[in-house]
């Protein structure tokens, strides 16, 4: 080790300025910011990393689920201060990375929430009802599964209509500023549906251009801002079309429709790993975490089965 004895405090720090350094998105350094500054650094900042030891990291994290934070961001946080201790490590300023020795419980069926998937006819309802000025964005993500910021991003250069294909090389972040996709998994070529072809050419046609050469700008050719698209165009097309929650609330956010997607995906059969790299997911383990319940089919495992007895006594 080299140098005075530093601080998680200082530790953090230290690692948020090469988070900025190597030019994260704006929204991940905010989120990183968070973790560091609202949650570390007030508990356990004044610690010393030669002194910190694995239950102080345990305590830490019991701390946040006592305080109400959802599971989901603990994880996150926690990635986080395994991030700046792995920072420290590589600096010298501590041996070993003791945070990464403090493990989550795997969650348990109980803590697994199912994804809410739109029905069939609520699809075709929203295919058929969205606006014109929305629709093609909409039934875009309804047949490709594209995020809604790859679509906020999309670009008139990754269209290929002679190839009937969409190339996804970039996004807009929550600041409607355009960068790379969420991962290198995110770079994917997408076939396009006989509709979404259709709809896209049409859509062209009737479009203007614009500086940023986008395919689903705003009314001054910008990247349209998702609060926007969501509160003003898709939350009220549900509930007139009374695709609602009980309490009467837009049953679905956006990203319903990039769930649509995968399960139209999986109903016709296709094998997980090509859903994956159509979905852009960085892993098999995501795809199978968001949508490993709907390849799910208990008269197909019971046919399964059967022919599985047959074979044996046959032979």
């Amino acid at each position: 080790m080299t140098g005075s004895p530093k601080t998680v405090y200082v530790a953090c720090e230290t690692w948020l300025k090469s988070c900025e350094r190597n030019q994260l998105e704006r929204s991940t350094l905010k989120a990183y910011r968070s973790h560091a500054r609202v949650h570390i650094e007030p508990k356990i900042g004044h610690l010393l990393l030669t002194e910190l030891k694995r239950s102080d990291v345990r305590d830490f994290k019991d701390s946040l689920i006592d305080r109400g934070v959802s599971q989901a961001q603990v994880k996150k946080i926690m990635v986080s201060l395994r991030a700046v201790i792995s920072e420290a490590v590589e600096r010298e300023w501590v041996d070993r990375n003791v945070a990464s020795e403090v493990k989550f419980k795997r969650s348990t069926r109980r803590d697994n929430k199912r994804v809410e998937v739109p029905t069939k006819d609520e699809i075709r309802t929203i295919i058929e009802k969205a606006p014109d000025s929305h629709r093609a964005m909409f039934v875009t993500a309804i047949f490709t599964g594209m995020r809604i910021s790859e679509l906020r991003g999309l670009s008139w250069a990754g269209v290929d209509f002679d190839r009937g294909t969409i190339k996804v090389f970039q996004r807009a972040d929550e600041y409607c500023v355009i960068g790379d996709p969420k991962s290198r998994a995110g770079v994917r070529e997408i076939p396009m549906s006989p509709t979404v072809l259709k709809t896209l050419r049409e859509w062209q046609l009737s479009s203007k251009p614009n500086e940023l050469n986008l395919v689903f700008p705003n009314g001054v050719g910008k990247v349209q801002n998702y609060s926007n698209i969501y509160n003003r165009v898709f939350k009220p097309m549900l509930v007139s079309n009374g695709i609602v929650n009980e309490a009467g609330e837009a049953k679905f956010g956006i990203h319903a429709l990039r769930h649509a997607a995968a399960s139209l995906f999986i109903e016709q059969g296709w094998n997980p790993k090509k859903i994956q790299t159509l979905l852009g997911h960085a892993s098999i383990t995501m795809t199978m975490d968001t949508y490993g319940h709907l390849f799910e089919n208990a008269e197909e495992d019971v046919a399964m089965f059967e022919k599985l007895e047959r074979d044996l006594l046959a032979a």
